[in-house]
């Protein structure tokens, strides 16, 4: 069964191969790595959102797997703006508070930079299936197949975890023992819900050894995994923005190379 969601399983990118999608994610997201300038990770935030709508995510979907790192990236940036090195006309200073030019440009930059490096991957992997990811992974990169099939097996289970916290709530509230000490029954629940996880993992374990998941010989695939032209062209848009944001940094004198700050 497929874990993405229904409107997204027919956009253009779910039919593209999940190794492509990494690859392209991790072109983009090196390329950000390499310099800290709001140019570089403006021009790869403004085509990633031109690009969207070709992925099926809606702005409210992707808010809702993003705030978060929005959240995120709005702390880094206020705490750099306040204690950033300061550099340029200085704006407020009160004891270690210091406001300059220096630390705006670098909060924004950390701002955008976050943004840029989380908005491909999250537009990437939303429309991708972790089965076809752990057949690609296997397949095509080779990795360990024990490693990759128990790791995907984790990965289903994870959904499990919340419908056994919303069971678990609903018991103690239905034996009255949920209606005060709200930190100890975070704690006991907490336990409780880990207790759960372990037995269903183990069990899970058992059964995949059962069915000769922990064999050492050669292994088949129901789905074979393979890269087509349209994943070569993934790729290649990805490596176009990163291109281009290099070298619109580079033209507006933004670009520093990380390893020379």
């Amino acid at each position: 069964m497929s874990l993405i969601a229904a409107d997204l399983r027919h956009s253009r990118l779910a039919n593209v191969n999940p190794v492509a999608k990494l690859a392209a994610a991790l072109v983009m997201s090196v390329t950000l790595l390499m310099s800290i300038d709001p140019v570089s990770a403006g021009v790869t935030l403004a085509a990633t959102l031109v690009l969207l709508p070709f992925a099926g995510l809606t702005a409210r979907q992707l808010w809702l797997r993003l705030w978060p790192i929005v959240v995120g990236a709005g702390i880094a940036a206020i705490a750099t703006v306040l204690y950033g090195r300061p550099s340029g006309t200085m704006h407020f200073e009160w004891g270690i508070l210091r406001i300059s030019d220096g630390s705006i440009d670098l909060a924004l930059s950390i701002f955008l930079r976050v943004l840029a490096i989380a908005v491909p991957s999250v537009v990437l992997f939303a429309t991708t299936d972790p089965t076809d990811l752990a057949d690609g992974l296997a397949q095509i990169l080779k990795l360990p197949a024990r490693f990759v099939i128990g790791a995907l097996a984790g990965l289903r289970l994870v959904g499990l975890l919340i419908e056994d916290w919303r069971e678990l709530s609903l018991a103690r509230r239905a034996r009255g023992v949920a209606d005060a000490g709200r930190l100890r029954r975070l704690a006991g629940q907490s336990f409780a819900l880990l207790v759960l996880a372990i037995r269903r993992g183990t069990k899970l374990a058992t059964a995949m050894e059962a069915r000769g998941f922990g064999g050492r010989g050669p292994r088949t695939w129901a789905r074979p995994s393979r890269l087509r032209w349209r994943d070569a062209g993934i790729v290649a848009i990805a490596i176009g923005i990163a291109a281009a944001s290099v070298i619109a940094a580079i033209a507006a004198g933004t670009w520093r190379f990380i390893l020379g700050l």
